[in-house]
């Protein structure tokens, strides 16, 4: 499943130019988004963790909880997104369950991908004599 493709249609989508940000670390967030077209790095500090392309779920921690942003994510290309807001998503996750199956699905992977992230620097750190 590609969520762009339950998106491709948004009559008012979030447009950014090469080199503009969608949101910063810190921010306040309001909702996610759903990478229609380009592509985007998302960044914790100054350090890349994801190549975003379409279909990519971004900032989706937002629905979870109301804590600030936790990453920042930068156009590396002009990019369309369409916005989830908590009504929208709500909505989706009635009446589209692969929709929802499929941001549970983003959420455990990047878990584990900062898991293996912890455990490499643990390593470095702690190297075994």
């Amino acid at each position: 499943m590609n969520p762009a493709d339950l998106f491709d249609h948004e009559t008012e989508p979030v447009l950014l130019k090469e080199g503009e940000a969608l949101f910063h670390e810190g921010d306040e967030a309001h909702g996610m988004y759903v990478l229609l077209d380009g592509n985007a790095v998302v960044l914790v500090g100054d350090v890349p963790v994801e190549n975003a392309t379409r279909g990519a779920l971004l900032g989706e921690m937002a629905l979870v909880d109301s804590r600030p942003r936790t990453a920042t994510v930068m156009a590396i290309s002009p990019c369309r997104l369409a916005t989830i807001d908590e009504r929208r998503f709500h909505f989706m996750v009635q009446h589209t369950p692969n929709f929802a199956s499929h941001v549970m699905r983003v959420l455990v992977q990047r878990l584990r991908q900062m898991n293996s992230l912890t455990r490499t620097t643990i390593s470095i750190n702690h190297p075994d004599d």
